[in-house]
C-alpha cells in the first residue's frame, strides 16, 4: 500500500501546484481582484452561470473548482470531448436529488463549444430553474460557438494568456515545490517562459521534464532548446485564431506597417496556414485597399501567387514575402471598393432601366426603325478623342460613383477624369446652344 508521501510524489507538478484559493490564481487579477467579477462573487457568496473564455493553461478549470468551494456548491465536472447526452442526463438527475435536500450543483463543462446546438439547448431548462449553476470553459469565441439562448443566460469572462510576470511566479512556485532552483541561466529562464506561450500548465510540464533530466550545470537558451521540444505557436487554421491573424495581417498592410505585416505573415505560415489562402487574401487586398493608387500591386500579388504554385514551400514563400512588402509600402486607396459599393447600390435602386437608344446596336432593320444606335458619336472620330455623350439610362442623370484619391497613380486618374468632365460640360453647352467656358 502506498503512503501519503508516495501519492504526493506520483502526482504531476501542475496538480501539486494547483491553487488552493482564488487569491493563489496568477495572471487573472482583472477577475480575481477585489473589484473583479470573481472577487465580488467570493465576497458575496452568490454565483450565476458564467462562461470562461481564454487560451489553454490560464486557470479556467481551477477557478471553477475554487468557486464551487467558495459558494458551497457540489462540483460536477464534465468534458464535452468525452461526454454525451446520457452523461448529461445522469448529471442533471443527480443535481435534482441534491436540490431536494438543499444542496446546489455547479456543473463545469470543459470545452463546452464541442457540444452541438441541440446539446447546448438541453442545458437551458436546468440553468433557468436553478437545478445547476453552469460554468463553461472554452478556448473559442463564445459568440461563434455557443447558442445565443445559452449565451444570453451566462456572463462571459475573458481570461488572459499568462504574461511574463505570471509565468515567472509559476516557476518560482515550482522551484519551491521541487526544493531547488531550475538549472537555467537568466536568458534560458526567459526563453522557457517564451516557450510556454502564455500557457501555465505547459510551463509546469516543461519544468517537470527538465527537472527529471537531473542536470547539474545551468543551461543557456541554446541548451534549453536542445533539452526540451519547442512548442509550436497556438494556431488553429479552422477556428478563431485563423481569422484573428489574417485580420492582423490585413490591417497591418492597410496601416503601411511592413514589419508588423511580415510578423503576422510568418505567424500564419509557421502555424500551418495554407499559403494559397494567404496569396488569395493578398490579391484581394491589392484591389480593396490599393486599387488604382498603384495598379502594379495587383500584378505583384498575382505574380507571387503564380510563383508559389510553381515553386511550392518553402522556396515560394519568399514571393509571398515580396508581395507583402510591396503591398505594405504602396500608396493606399479604397476608392475602387467604395465605387463598387456605390455602383451596386445605385444599380439596385434604379431597377431595370434600359440603356439609352443611341448606344444600342441595331443589327436588324426593325431595330434601326426603332432608332437603335441613332445619333451615336464614335469617340475616335472626335478631334480630342472624346464625344462627351450620355451613357446612363435616359432620365436617370449622371451619378458620380468613383472618386479617386489624390495619392499615387490615382492622382493622375483624377486629373484625367477632371479633364473629361470639363470637356463634357463644354460639349453639352454647345449641344444645348450655349457657349463654352473658353
Amino acid at each position: 500500500m502506498s503512503t501519503l508521501f508516495e501519492n504526493k510524489a506520483e502526482r504531476p507538478l501542475a496538480d501539486r501546484l494547483r491553487p488552493k484559493t482564488i487569491a493563489d490564481v496568477v495572471g487573472q487579477g482583472h477577475l480575481t481582484g477585489p473589484e473583479g467579477f470573481i472577487g465580488r462573487v467570493v465576497k458575496s457568496g452568490k454565483l450565476n452561470s458564467i462562461i470562461f473564455w481564454g487560451p489553454p493553461g490560464t486557470g479556467k478549470t481551477t477557478m471553477a473548482r475554487l468557486l464551487a468551494d467558495h459558494v458551497s456548491l457540489h462540483f460536477e465536472p464534465l468534458s464535452a470531448v468525452f461526454s454525451g447526452v446520457a452523461d448529461l442526463r445522469k448529471v442533471f438527475d443527480r443535481a435534482k436529488e441534491r436540490r431536494r435536500i438543499g444542496q446546489g450543483t455547479l456543473l463545469f463543462i470543459d470545452e463546452i463549444h464541442r457540444f452541438n446546438r441541440a446539446q447546448q439547448d438541453g442545458f437551458l431548462p436546468y440553468v433557468e430553474d436553478g437545478t445547476v449553476v453552469l460554468i463553461g470553459a472554452t478556448t473559442e469565441n463564445p459568440s461563434f460557438e455557443l447558442n445565443p439562448a445559452l449565451l444570453s443566460r451566462c456572463q462571459v469572462l475573458v481570461l488572459n494568456r499568462l504574461d511574463a510576470a505570471a509565468l515567472e511566479e509559476l516557476m518560482s512556485r515550482a522551484e519551491a515545490e521541487l526544493g531547488h532552483p531550475l538549472p537555467l541561466d537568466a536568458d534560458a529562464r526567459q526563453a522557457m517562459a517564451a516557450m510556454a506561450d502564455g500557457d501555465g500548465r505547459y510551463l509546469l510540464n516543461l519544468v517537470e521534464n527538465l527537472d527529471a533530466m537531473g542536470l547539474e550545470e545551468p543551461l543557456n537558451p541554446a541548451g534549453l532548446a536542445e533539452a526540451v521540444q519547442k512548442r509550436m505557436p497556438l494556431y488553429d487554421k479552422g477556428q478563431e485564431s485563423h481569422y484573428n491573424l489574417i485580420s492582423a495581417l490585413h490591417k497591418s498592410l492597410r496601416g503601411s506597417d511592413v514589419d508588423a505585416a511580415l510578423y503576422w505573415l510568418s505567424r500564419m505560415l509557421d502555424g500551418g496556414e495554407d499559403p494559397l489562402y494567404i496569396a488569395r487574401r493578398l490579391t484581394r487586398f491589392a484591389s480593396e485597399d490599393i486599387g488604382m493608387a498603384d495598379p502594379q500591386a495587383l500584378v505583384q500579388t498575382l505574380a507571387a501567387w503564380d510563383t508559389f504554385e510553381r515553386l511550392g514551400s518553402p522556396e515560394g514563400e519568399l514571393a509571398l514575402v515580396q508581395a507583402t512588402v510591396y503591398l505594405a509600402t504602396a500608396p493606399k486607396s479604397n476608392a475602387l471598393y467604395k465605387a463598387q459599393s456605390a455602383a451596386r447600390r445605385t444599380a439596385r435602386q434604379t431597377g431595370s432601366l434600359m440603356p439609352p437608344k443611341h448606344i444600342l446596336n441595331a443589327p436588324t432593320k426593325l431595330m434601326q426603325e426603332l432608332d437603335y444606335g441613332k445619333g451615336y458619336a464614335y469617340d475616335h472620330d472626335a478631334e480630342d478623342g472624346f464625344s462627351g455623350q450620355n451613357y446612363f439610362p435616359d432620365g436617370m442623370g449622371r451619378t458620380k460613383l468613383y472618386s479617386p484619391k489624390d495619392i499615387g497613380f490615382e492622382r493622375e486618374v483624377g486629373k484625367r477624369l477632371a479633364y473629361w468632365e470639363k470637356l463634357r460640360r463644354e460639349k453639352s453647352n454647345r449641344d444645348d446652344g450655349g457657349s463654352s467656358s473658353d
